[in-house]
């Protein structure tokens, strides 16, 4: 004898899955249909309107400048490219170039290094933790120009004075004289004064890590060095990506610490490629130094690019 099973379908989940149909077919209809409020462009359009004249408008300016000869007033003539094929002839701008990127990417791995051991330091279950917080981040308050004149005054007098005093012949002269040292003064100055905003962001990326994770590796056996290497480095991956794409960007654009320094010397041993075009423009070589700021504006979008795509998928945060 055989047995027949028949399923009867229960009207209330059909009915429930109709409605939901229903209502799925009228947001797709009112997602099609619906307007955007005009008062949102209302409120875009003074943004956009001064983005466009304080930027890009001056930008496209810049560009249709940059094939000329003018000194920045008074008249011009077109020169095609004649400023960008002197440009790459010009060893003072081929040497800037040369400092600003190895300055970029000297500085970017110190900053790091100590703002993510700073970092963990303060993270830790240490004594008077937000007050040694506060204490590291006073330098982001203080203007950079300001930062410069300070230690220029303590590399050019008091460490010089500090090495006569006790007889130590290489501390009794101002590193910011010497050709070959005069960068690691510019190094040690960007450090100081950009390590807090960097230390904030990985304070962040740590503070996110469970303890349980921590507690789990130290019952399997983990020493310090292998939570480091297997569970903290990997679990702020992103933030590493961040500081280092924030960092290597803002080094580039160096200028008013390297101003109050050595103004670019001794000589043009530590200008950047930001004096270059400043000094440029009031020097009478407007057109020219725009041809500058536009090989180093496509300079600093190839890096970008090139950051993004090496580590692209590294960049999600607590991954």
């Amino acid at each position: 004898m055989s047995t027949t099973t028949s399923t009867v379908a229960d009207p209330s989940t059909g009915s429930a899955d109709a409605t939901r149909r229903r209502r799925a077919r009228r947001g797709r209809r009112s997602g099609s249909t619906r307007r955007v409020d005009p008062v949102y462009y209302l409120f875009l359009f003074p943004a956009l309107a001064i983005f466009t004249l304080a930027i890009t408008l001056p930008a496209v300016l810049g560009f249709a400048y940059s094939f000329t000869n003018s000194i920045g007033f008074g008249d011009w003539e077109f020169i095609g490219l004649r400023n960008y094929v002197a440009m790459f002839r010009d060893q003072g701008i081929v040497s800037a170039y040369l400092f600003t990127l190895g300055f970029a990417l000297v500085t970017v791995i110190v900053v790091n290094v100590l703002a993510f051991f700073l970092a963990l330091g303060l993270t830790s279950r240490i004594r008077l933790q937000a007050a040694l917080r506060t204490v590291f981040v006073l330098p982001m308050v203080i203007s950079g120009i300001i930062i410069a004149f300070v230690f220029k005054f303590l590399f050019s007098t008091t460490l010089p004075g500090i090495g006569s005093a006790l007889g130590i012949e290489s501390l009794s002269t101002s590193i910011l004289a010497n050709e070959s040292l005069a960068w690691i003064a510019i190094v040690i100055v960007t450090a100081w004064s950009t390590i807090p905003s960097t230390m904030l962001i990985y304070i962040a990326g740590l503070v996110t890590i469970p303890d349980e994770v921590y507690e789990a590796a130290s019952i399997d056996g983990a020493g310090p060095a292998k939570r480091l290497w297997n569970i903290t480095l990997p679990l702020v991956s992103g933030f590493i990506v961040i500081n280092t794409i924030l960092g290597f960007k803002n080094y580039l654009n160096a200028y008013d610490i390297v101003v109050g320094l050595t103004d670019g010397g001794p000589g043009t041993a530590t200008r950047t490629v930001a004096m270059s075009i400043f000094k440029g423009f009031t020097g009478g070589d407007y057109g020219y130094q725009m041809a500058n700021a536009f090989v180093f504006f496509l300079i600093s979008i190839v890096i970008a690019v090139i950051q993004l795509s090496i580590t692209r998928g590294k960049a999600s945060f607590g991954a």
